[in-house]
């Protein structure tokens, strides 16, 4: 039989296969970082069409792919060499693996016939990132490239997402052989979605209708499952009030009066109250982080409780549950959808909107007075209508982001919620920005943080992109601090760090700096900023003594949060 035009051989390097897979793939920008092991691939993607954004350092470069995958829900790409190259990688590899965005992670490697031998910038990358990862290959044989490519990018994507690698050998990169323009069919997918059970949705369905503390308790897979259209119909047709884990924001509503904010160790009170006496908890696309659930034993304990999460592993994992299904959430609402007789919550409907009424998060910023970091935030969510997309670092400022910032929808609200990894968060604006680039993408990070990827200020600079980083500054590690003063005694050791002069060092990459010191000087500083058209560094000098609360101590249930301030 003669072969289609359409399926023709072409004799090409591997390295040359790589990328001709990743255009059929659809792959249309990848992030890294060049080096010796890789330089074939380098070379097969000059002039290829697709777009490189060269970050200054791998970290960096991985954590833009996830803010790539996690704005968009498609996956982030990434690109480095053996070695020192692959061992930057790591950090960013499990921030993915723990918060599951789908990445696939091309690592050069010391050609074949080296490896095992402790050759120069030679490192077992399979080895070392086995653990945080859904799947990895190294690659034998030129010929096989496309089809473990293909297989990468769909274990990537299906069931729930996480990073792949592929590590090549220089040799086989470097290899000429026949190229099958077709793609090939993917052959190493695990089915993980059974079919829902009629009878346990059934049972399900009478559970909730005679629920009279019903809760829904939402997390970071309602939004890669891209159902936040059947979670907000489903919460609307039977009443039932939401909470949400830090990775859940934005993938409801802020404003709509069911939503009771983030639970958890600094969730508000209204939403930790309600998980702490519900007599029926809905979790839905949730792992009952130890940061949600506080003191186990006391965590929900008047509730039963229906989990319903793509990944089987996680079902009764850390609390038991009374009905667990093996479900991506949009299909179980699109279940749970079908007529039922609500549930009669009226009343606790009320109970928990007084606590939201009586105990609400708040902030005194004078206006005259020291400029308090809540008030930058919440004046950055009411400037941009909470329509941009925020990424954060990690620490105090994270909180108050996911406090103040009102994320109106999901997608715009990235930030590294299971590794809790300083140094994500402006990285990751770049990755959004360069997958939404109509969109207004804001940084907020902490003074600490933002020098953890502070050289990618040149990255920003070189491809004016423009991301606006609000640097909430407070002259200290601020979580760090908060846990000293309240834990240990005030023994503040080595969290008090200082910092360069921001605006100086963003004026030296040709970056727009900006200061803030006081309440008028935000209000002008964040309206100059976004009307930019360019990038924007905004140094904000703020309270050094501000903490974070509500707060539930280590040790105890979230009905025992502190509100403000503590006892000795």
């Amino acid at each position: 039989m003669e072969q289609s035009k359409n399926d023709a051989n072409v004799e090409m390097t591997g390295a040359k296969k790589v990328i001709e897979t990743l255009k059929q793939l659809g792959v249309d920008t990848v992030f890294g970082y060049p080096g010796g092991a890789i330089l074939p691939i380098y070379d097969a993607l000059y002039q290829s069409g697709i777009r490189h954004i060269l970050t200054r350092h791998e970290q960096a470069a991985i954590h833009a792919a996830e803010g790539y995958a996690k704005s968009t829900g498609r996956v982030g790409t990434v690109i480095a060499t053996s070695g020192p190259g692959a061992t930057n990688l790591v950090t960013g590899i499990a921030d993915a693996y723990m918060d599951s965005v789908p990445l696939v992670v091309i690592t050069g490697q010391v050609a074949s016939s080296f490896i095992g031998t402790d050759a120069f910038q030679e490192v077992d990358v399979i080895g070392i990132t086995a653990p945080v990862t859904k799947y990895s290959f190294q690659a034998r044989t030129p010929e096989e490239l496309p089809s473990l490519l293909a297989e990468a990018y769909q274990i990537a994507s299906t069931g729930r997402p996480g990073p792949v690698l592929i590590d090549i050998p220089k040799d086989i990169a470097s290899t000429r052989c026949m190229y099958q323009t077709s793609l090939p069919a993917t052959t190493r997918i695990k089915q993980e979605i059974s079919e829902i059970d009629r009878d346990q949705m059934e049972a399900i369905r009478r559970t909730i209708s005679q629920a009279k503390r019903p809760l829904l308790y939402i997390g970071g897979g309602i939004v890669s499952g891209n159902a936040s259209e059947e979670l907000l119909h489903f919460a609307k047709e039977t009443g039932i009030p939401v909470c949400s884990t830090l990775m859940g924001l934005g993938a409801y509503p802020p404003d709509e009066p069911l939503f009771l904010g983030m639970l958890g160790m600094h969730g508000t009170y209204a939403a930790n109250m309600a998980v702490y006496h519900c007599d029926l908890l809905l979790a839905f696309g949730v792992r009952f982080d130890d940061r949600v659930t506080g003191k186990l034993e006391r965590f929900s304990p008047h509730s039963t409780k229906i989990h319903i999460d793509i990944d089987p592993s996680e079902l009764s994992k850390i609390v038991p549950a009374d009905y667990a299904l093996v479900c991506d959430v949009k299909t179980a609402l699109q279940a749970l959808l079908l007529p039922f007789p609500t549930p009669d919550c009226e009343n606790w409907r009320m109970q928990v909107q007084q606590w939201a009424q009586e105990y609400p998060l708040s902030y005194d910023q004078d206006q005259d007075g020291a400029l308090k970091p809540q008030f930058v935030i919440d004046l950055l969510s009411k400037i941009t209508n909470g329509n941009a997309i925020v990424t954060t670092e990690v620490g105090q400022h994270q909180m108050w982001a996911a406090h103040f910032y009102r994320a109106k929808k999901p997608r715009t609200f990235l930030t590294s919620g299971g590794l809790g990894t300083m140094g994500f968060g402006f990285p990751a604006a770049i990755g959004a920005q360069i997958a939404k680039p109509e969109s207004t993408v804001v940084c907020v990070a902490g003074d600490a943080s933002f020098q953890m990827n502070i050289q990618e200020l040149q990255t920003i600079a070189e491809l004016d992109i423009p991301v606006k980083v609000f640097i909430i500054n407070n002259r200290f590690l601020g979580m760090v601090r908060q846990w000293q003063e309240m834990f240990y005694e005030n023994r503040l050791s080595e969290s008090q760090i200082g910092g360069p002069d921001f605006v100086k060092v963003a004026e030296a990459f040709r970056v727009k700096g900006l200061r803030a010191e006081t309440r008028a000087d935000a209000v002008l500083v964040i309206q100059e900023a976004l009307a930019h058209p360019g990038p924007v560094v905004v140094d904000f000098l703020v309270e050094e003594s501000e903490n974070v609360f509500p707060m539930v101590p280590p040790g105890k249930a979230n009905s025992e949060l502190i509100m403000k301030g503590w006892e000795e």
